[in-house]
């Protein structure tokens, strides 16, 4: 598919980054990336978005905190599922297609669990970015601000683009709320939603070469009462 406008390019560019150059990026732009992700659509302008943006010994602090967490075996297990159980295809052919897509370019094999283990915490350290974003909503709001929170973190990928940068958007760290809440002084009304690394790409790393599939319109929507084609 072929852009046909600035916009377009940044959003078909638009890609998971997973390995980042530590080139600091200053306070004025990380805000200014979240004032732009802030007009997002949302319902009767709740704004249901927090964030935490975690730079330099900050940063450290908290990933090491995390790290440890992992490394002790302190599972704790997501406060509100991400994935449905059991996971139903076409979905779960999805998921294992790209997830051992990247296991294939970062060389480890079906079985390797240290070498699993050692990709997870590059993923808590947010693969290197000097920024990292802890994304949380209120607890108490429902699926409507969850969707207003889907469009935010899709602006701020977007916007971050326009700039040179490049993001990643990541789960992870809902699984670690205990700790995160310790390390970050969130309030037990703060749910996580992801974490978010931000910083330039480093094309050397083997991840970034991961390209996935996207199924295109035609197959997911019904057209009616469009004009035939001429």
């Amino acid at each position: 598919m072929i852009a046909e406008n600035s916009v377009e390019e940044a959003m078909l560019g638009r890609r998971s980054v997973r390995g980042y150059l530590p080139t600091p990026i200053p306070r004025e732009t990380v805000e200014h990336l979240l004032d732009v992700a802030a007009r997002a659509p949302s319902g009767t302008n709740m704004q249901p978005w927090r964030v935490i943006a975690l730079a330099g010994d900050e940063l450290t602090r908290y990933t090491d905190g995390l790290v440890a967490a992992f490394t002790s075996d302190a599972a704790e297990g997501v406060e509100r599922p991400y994935y449905p159980s059991p996971l139903v295809e076409p979905y779960l052919s999805r998921r294992r297609k790209i997830g051992w897509d990247l296991y294939g370019l970062l060389g480890i094999a079906r079985g390797e669990k240290d070498k699993m283990a050692a990709h997870l915490i590059r993923n808590l350290r947010y693969f290197g970015a000097p920024v990292g974003l802890i994304c949380t909503i209120p607890r108490t709001l429902e699926i409507g601000s969850w969707i207003d929170y889907g469009m935010f973190l899709q602006n701020l990928s977007i916007a971050a683009r326009a700039r040179g940068l490049e993001t990643c958007a990541m789960a992870v760290f809902a699984e670690y709320p205990n700790a995160s809440r310790a390390l970050l002084d969130l309030s037990p009304d703060d749910e996580i939603v992801c974490g978010v690394a931000i910083g330039h790409e480093d094309t050397a790393a083997p991840a970034n070469a991961l390209r996935t599939e996207r199924v295109r319109a035609r197959e997911f929507t019904a057209f009616r009462g469009f004009a035939s084609a001429a």
